[in-house]
């Protein structure tokens, strides 16, 4: 510890005794400290930052210290509050501040714990509850509590009622409109890291707020596909068995986010149509496209969901096609430049066919084909085309009909295999 700790009164608190108590890693450690003041923590060598309310660097770890403060709701949305970090504000005045009571325990030097709400004892019950009605002052806490429960699933932990009832209340108001949509994809794009990011979706369905948040996939519930392809029947559910895939198979969020858009063209297949989904990848391509541009997601993550989207039914049937029509994909795919883009999409066309029910396990043949075909493709040299003199269209026309040729012969090998 740094010589002038002595000084302060500060407590662990938050995700790092959450954890800890559920014996899981510890990554990060934030401190609160109680009676104290900016000055002060910036004399005793604590480096301030943020602007919204007091926060320190140690010194020496660079753990985060804050003031103890208090909140109180200014206006709308997450950023709506004026905080008060006087002195004499208590170690249980800035715990029943916070969103879950599981988050709301300290711990102090001697290792005892400060459990004003009774966090403990929903770490046992493995609850996820609202720390006080103040929880429906922010409407970030309706995608942090659905964030919380992709990642404790696997803990058997749930929402509880009371708690989803506030998150409907804050959806019904119009709050969620407040959120900018930087905050909105950060906590979606953190869900999508999470054990179970399905989780995550499926609260936000239950509280009814992802018709606000995620329209576009909240109109793929209720939807049917033809039970021959798709055991599991709803198009939702294959939406939330395939993440769920790509989340365990990948463990990338480019790969999940582009599985989580595929098919969002069925929500506005014709009833009439039903179960039959004809050209949705099409239709889906500009909700894909306008859902990544509404929330500001990196252009990678929307590159890639729309290619996804576009061509993942040629990507199933890539053992029917013609080799000059596979050539055709990794073209379309921009493969030769961008080789790890075709990796990704396969990934993701992988998830979204073990994306079914009991079909978790069925092999994928395709995505090995694929690579295949770009490896035989990439390994073609243009050199010799060079020095014979094409040049312009011509020298592309040749080089494609060499890559085609390459690419019959290196599938065809591949099967005999």
């Amino acid at each position: 510890m740094h010589k002038s700790d002595h000084y302060l009164q500060a407590y662990l608190v938050g995700g790092a005794v959450r954890d800890e108590l559920l014996g899981r890693n510890v990554a990060d450690r934030d401190w609160v400290v109680v009676g104290s003041t900016p000055e002060e923590m910036r004399r005793l060598g604590y480096e301030q930052i943020g602007n919204e309310f007091p926060c320190f660097l140690h010194p020496v770890t660079k753990e985060e210290y804050a003031l103890a403060r208090t909140e109180r709701k200014s206006g709308a949305g997450h950023k709506g509050f004026v905080c008060d970090f006087d002195p004499n504000i208590t170690l249980e005045e800035d715990l029943i501040r916070r969103d879950l009571t599981i988050n709301a325990i300290a711990k102090n030097d001697s290792g005892d714990y400060v459990d004003p709400c009774g966090g403990i004892d929903d770490l046992n019950q493995k609850v996820l509850r609202h720390v006080s009605p103040a929880f429906v002052e922010d409407p970030l806490r309706v995608l942090r509590v659905a964030r919380f429960a992709a990642r404790y699933k696997d803990l058997g932990f749930s929402v509880h009622a009371s708690t989803l009832e506030l998150m409907n209340q804050l959806a019904q108001q119009g709050e969620l409109n407040t959120l900018t949509p930087e905050r909105v994809w950060k906590e979606i794009s953190r869900a999508l890291t999470e054990p179970n990011p399905s989780e995550f979706f499926r609260v936000l369905k239950a509280c009814d707020a992802l018709g606000k948040i995620l329209p576009e996939l909240d109109a793929l519930f209720g939807v049917p596909q033809t039970a021959q392809y798709h055991p599991e029947i709803d198009t939702g559910e294959h939406v939330m068995l395939s993440i769920d895939y790509a989340r365990r198979a990948f463990n990338d969020a480019l790969i999940t986010y582009a599985v989580l858009l595929h098919d969002l063209g069925k929500g506005i297949t014709p009833r009439e149509l039903w179960p039959k989904h004809i050209d949705h990848e099409n239709l889906g391509l500009p909700l894909s496209d306008a859902v990544s541009k509404r929330l500001r997601v990196p252009k990678d993550y929307r590159e890639l969901a729309n290619a996804v989207t576009k061509h993942h039914l040629r990507a199933h049937c890539l053992q029917e096609m013609k080799p000059s029509s596979v050539l055709r994909l990794l073209e379309d795919l921009d493969g030769f430049r961008r080789p790890v883009r075709v990796e990704q999409f396969i990934a993701a066309c992988e998830s979204d066919a073990r994306g079914r029910l009991g079909l978790e396990n069925k092999p994928y043949p395709q995505a090995q084909y694929l690579l295949t075909a770009l490896h035989a493709a990439k390994s073609v040299d243009v050199q010799p085309l060079l020095d014979k003199g094409y040049r312009g269209l011509d020298l592309a026309e040749q080089l494609r009909q060499i890559r085609i040729k390459d690419v019959k012969k290196a599938l065809k090998e591949h099967v005999c295999d």
